[in-house]
Parts: C-alpha cells; sequence; structure tokens
C-alpha cells in the first residue's frame, strides 16, 4: 500500500487542508442538516386563542396542535367564571415550533376575602373609589332624608348592615345608604315607649329618623326587650327634624346589632 510522505512541507500543508475541510463539513452538517431535522427547522405552529376557554377546552386546543401548557398564575376576577384562561403567553397568533409550552394564567373558583372598609361618613364619590379598589361592587345609593347630602350613613351587604372589618368575598356588591339633604322636614316626635324594641325600630325607621344609642335597664314590671323611655320624648308641641336619631331605654340586654 502506497504511503502519503508527510515529510515535506507542502504534503503537511496538504493533510492540513483535508483535515480542516473535514472539520468545516461536519460544522456545515451540523448546524444545517441535523439541527434542522431534529428541531424541525422552519416548522412552525399558529398558537391558539385559548383565553376565556375552560380547562377541557384549552388542553383540547392545545392538544390538537401538539403544544404543552403549564398554569403559572391563579387569580381571582370579579364576573368572570373560574377556573378559565384569562391569559396567555405566548399570546395567540404567535408562531412557535411543535411542543412549545404554553404559560397561562387561570381564573380561582373561591374569591378571596377581604375586610370591610369603614364607609360612613365619606362622600358618596370616595367611598366608591374606596369599594372599586377593594374589588367589591358599588351597588346602586339609597337616598334617604338627611341634611348630610351624599353622606354615607350606612353601609349593606345582602340588606344588612356591615361593621367595619368584617370579611366579605371580593365582587361581593356593597350597597350604600346616602343623604339626600333633605333632612330639614320638621314632623311631630313618633311615640315609641312601651313598643317592643323591634316594633319601635320599624316606627323611627319608618319615619326616616335612625336609631341612635341604646340602654338596657332592669324593670321586673315590663316584659324583656320594651322600650321604656326615649329622647326626644313625644311632648305636644315638640318637633324633631328628618334623618335625626332617637335614643331608647329597653328592659333587658341589648343586642349589639
Amino acid at each position: 500500500m502506497t504511503k502519503i510522505s508527510t515529510r515535506s512541507f507542502p504534503d503537511l500543508l496538504i493533510h492540513i487542508g483535508i483535515i480542516l475541510a473535514l472539520i468545516a463539513a461536519l460544522f456545515l452538517a451540523f448546524f444545517f442538516l441535523y439541527l434542522p431535522f431534529t428541531t424541525n427547522h422552519g416548522q412552525t405552529i399558529t398558537v391558539p386563542d385559548v383565553t376565556r376557554q375552560s380547562l377541557d377546552e384549552m388542553r383540547n386546543l392545545l392538544d390538537d396542535r401538539n403544544l404543552r401548557y403549564e398554569v403559572s398564575d391563579c387569580t381571582y376576577v370579579s364576573g368572570a367564571q373560574p377556573l378559565t384562561v384569562i391569559q396567555q403567553y405566548p399570546r395567540a397568533n404567535a408562531k412557535v415550533k411543535e411542543g412549545r409550552k404554553i404559560y397561562l394564567t387561570i381564573t380561582k373558583r373561591v374569591a378571596p376575602m377581604v375586610q370591610m372598609p369603614n364607609l360612613v361618613s365619606l362622600t358618596l364619590r370616595s367611598a366608591q373609589l374606596n369599594l372599586k379598589s377593594m374589588d367589591l361592587v358599588v351597588g346602586e345609593p339609597i337616598y334617604v332624608p338627611d341634611i348630610a347630602k351624599n353622606a354615607v350613613l350606612r353601609q349593606l351587604y345582602n340588606g344588612k348592615e356591615i361593621s367595619p372589618g368584617t370579611p366579605v368575598p371580593k365582587g361581593a356588591q356593597i350597597d350604600l345608604e346616602v343623604g339626600d339633604g333633605l333632612g330639614s322636614t320638621m314632623f311631630a316626635i313618633p311615640d315609641v315607649v312601651g313598643l317592643p324594641f323591634d316594633e319601635a325600630e320599624a316606627a323611627i325607621r319608618g319615619s326616616n329618623l335612625k336609631v341612635g344609642t341604646k340602654i338596657s335597664v332592669e324593670d321586673p314590671e315590663k316584659e324583656v326587650g320594651t322600650v321604656v323611655k326615649q329622647r326626644p320624648a313625644a311632648r305636644s308641641g315638640e318637633r324633631i327634624r328628618v334623618g335625626e336619631t332617637m335614643d331608647l331605654w329597653i328592659v333587658g340586654p341589648i343586642d349589639p346589632n
């Protein structure tokens, strides 16, 4: 077998040239043949829009396109259907390779709780902004006769007064009782002495007045819950203004609510 001599300098250059040519050929083959073949070079998939889709619908859309997914975040959105997609990355219509992972944000099933703020005495506008900042829904204002126009007098949840600090779910509707500025009307003071407290309260609110301080007293001759005194008293000629309060003395323990 004939041996190639590498004793001369030209022969050495030839061998080096052959080696470099082989390395270049391997380099080009790796990047232009092997990698495109193994990574589906030039083959792209259009990312579908999976927002507003349920988890099952989203899975079917991505599976049909050989795309994977990962839930990267969960958040609560008032009014949104639980366990639906609200954000995705890459976005819809982006071009990606087969098997690409799509990162998703979905809505929570259960609303987180927040503490009810104290809105009483705030202006209606301030109270509304406060509720919106806490992801609570603002109900239609309930206007009642009171000289404090557009001032919040009571805060209500499910029709009942709610105290500051009480936990409520995000997205809950809070109704606000607001003064209409018409509290200058004067009329005779209603007489609620001798009535059970619930009837007295209904009579007071029915007269566009408010129940003020409730004071517990002992009176063995009266039934528990009976109103035995009121302030201001219902004397002849005495008048009261719409929206003012009446304090009551009640037999027995007082319900703080």
